[in-house]
């Protein structure tokens, strides 16, 4: 997927400044013209032409025009520069940006270009050189300059790795191990049968992606995502991918209709069904079982792809859709299904949820409703692709584009608070209060006694039951336990007892937190990180932020388990 056109934090080596002779301002009409002018610029492209061995792509926009040209450079850059060589009478060879590596500019491509973009377009004499030219699309503003330069931030990029219809791959030369994911304006179907160039799209697809792969990563879910880099690309740790897709489907519809006659559309699974397809374009992806992928016997990096990495993806994808899912929700979408692709990191030697998860990846209808779909289907549907069909596509990308960003703000704001007795018991406190911050819930801690203030402890009990934010209690009190209790039988809030026990009396202390009087429900948990996994498992039923977490942590504690089972089978052997 190639092109980025935002910060990467990478920086080229030092460039020689420009002379005062280059910085002068120039009167011909170049598409970077302002600021310092385009004699220093063009004197920044052609050092880093120079600087850089290898074919050095410099795109403005980072674009390829969606239709395989080389967007930027050629007609932007190269052009002008070559122009003015020739006016010069310089008939050297001509300027190119030919070899081996790939460069990309993201910052300020060049000196004058930011301070132009930093004045709003106006002042000096550069801004009466010749007509406006629009900022190339793409290039954002540098973050600071402290005259009229721009520290150029560059990323270098080495051989496409792959190409698909809808994104390619690059190495990365400066960072092994990671790789550069680029989206296409492109739609497909049918194996691209059916293809069409989509204006915005490749934005669209890499916002997606990116805010996906972010949640799930805060979810606990392994996934090949470092950082967006700039509207169409992303970083990710480089991975050998596995050739199958893996399917999850809440809701019958589509092809599991036709491969399964007699299943009414609509109809559910519980568990969500997963289903396997071996990526073959030549051969319409045929579905395959989980012994045939294990009769392939696989090797991905190293990795041998047996019965536990089968289990563990089959295990990971119903996961993924049930935090995506529960996700949606709030949003009032139904994800009816999606398609995943699990790849194997060649660093780390795991498996981690790869490729993309963008609009081609699911079926989401609003309201339950699949005459409103969002999703690719829309596409799929049209019986001819005209331009008002690809705008009417293209609206509906964009609607799930805007709220795909809601999907990371709390809907229902909750909080933990600790009462302790004493402050004797400060490091017991802490530790729920760190397990609470691992769900992402506040927590605070509050000192009372209900034996010898009682009154202050019904106090601080309204102060949190009146600012109506959806609250646990935690009573944390060794010996005689009055304060769960207490609370217990003044609030409809939730209260759990988290005694710390000693050696010495533990065994007869805890009974005050496990006998209590009729009309009392409060909880006993013994582990301060049970007390806050209680709560987080409260606050998920209506928190779908806290809710993915506990559902991605008991993900990755079967996973542990799984595999440190095979570790010990491998070993008695």
């Amino acid at each position: 997927m190639g092109r980025p056109d935002s910060n990467f934090g990478l920086r080229p080596p030092l460039l020689t400044p420009p002379s005062p002779k280059q910085t002068q301002t120039r009167t011909s009409p170049d598409p970077w013209a302002g600021g310092v002018g385009g004699g220093a610029r063009v004197a920044l492209v052609e050092e880093l032409a120079l600087s850089f061995s290898g074919k050095a792509t410099l795109r403005s926009d980072g674009r390829e025009g969606g239709r395989g040209r080389q967007g930027g450079v050629e007609g932007q850059v190269l052009a002008p520069a070559r122009a003015r060589r020739e006016a010069a009478g310089d008939l050297s060879a001509p300027l190119s940006l030919r070899g081996g590596a790939r460069l990309f500019l993201v910052r300020a491509i060049a000196f004058g270009l930011a301070g132009e973009r930093a004045r709003g377009g106006r002042g000096g004499a550069s801004a009466a050189a010749g007509p406006a030219h629009p900022v190339p699309a793409g290039l954002p503003l540098a973050s600071a300059f402290t005259t009229e330069m721009a520290t150029a931030e560059v990323i270098k990029i080495g051989k496409k790795l792959y190409e698909g219809k809808t994104k390619e791959v690059y190495e990365l030369l400066d960072n092994p191990g990671k790789v550069l994911l680029q989206s296409k304006d492109q739609i497909t179907a049918g194996n691209a049968a059916r293809k069409n160039h989509l204006e915005g799209k490749a934005a669209i697809s890499n916002k997606i992606t990116s805010c996906i792969f972010k949640l799930l990563q805060e979810a606990g879910i392994k996934t090949a995502f470092t950082k967006k880099c700039g509207d169409t690309a992303f970083i990710a740790p480089q991975c050998e991918m596995i050739p199958i897709e893996w399917v999850c489907r809440r809701i019958a519809t589509g092809s599991f209709l036709k491969r399964n006659p007699g299943v009414k559309e609509g109809y559910k699974f519980y568990p969500p069904k997963v289903e396997l397809f071996f990526k073959d374009d030549a051969n319409n992806d045929p579905q395959w079982s989980e012994e045939q992928v294990i009769a392939a016997k696989w090797c991905f990096a190293g990795l041998n792809i047996g019965q536990t990495e089968v289990d563990i993806m089959s295990h990971s994808t119903q996961a993924i859709f049930e935090i995506l899912e529960k996700s949606w929700l709030p949003q009032n979408c139904t994800l009816v299904d999606m398609k995943i692709e699990f790849g194997v990191d060649v660093t780390t030697k795991e498996i981690v949820l790869a490729d993309v998860i963008d609009n081609d990846s699911w079926r989401l209808w609003p309201s339950g409703d699949r005459t409103q779909q969002k999703d690719k289907q829309s596409y799929r549907d049209l019986k001819e692709v005209t331009p008002e069909g690809l705008q009417m596509v293209k609206r509906n990308f964009e609607w799930v584009a805007e709220r795909v960003e809601l999907l990371h703000k709390v809907q229902s704001p909750c909080r933990v608070v600790v009462l302790m007795g004493s402050t004797s018991d400060l490091g017991h406190c802490e530790k729920i209060k760190k397990a609470c911050g691992n769900y992402g819930i506040p927590c605070e801690l509050r000192v009372t006694s209900a034996h010898k203030g009682p009154d202050e402890t019904l106090k601080i009990k309204a102060e949190y039951e009146g600012d109506g934010i959806p609250t646990v209690f935690v009573a944390v009190a060794g010996r005689s336990n009055g304060l769960g209790p207490v609370m217990s039988g003044n609030t409809a809030y939730p209260v759990v007892n988290c005694p710390p026990l000693t050696p010495d009396w533990g065994a007869q202390d805890v009974w005050s937190s496990l006998r209590m009087p009729s009309g009392l429900g409060c909880s006993t948990i013994l582990s301060p990180e049970g007390a806050a996994q209680f709560a987080a498992q409260i606050f998920g039923l209506n928190n779908h932020l806290v809710w993915a977490k506990l559902r991605g942590g008991m993900l990755n504690t079967w996973v542990s388990l799984k595999q440190a089972d095979k570790k010990i089978r491998e070993c008695s052997l």
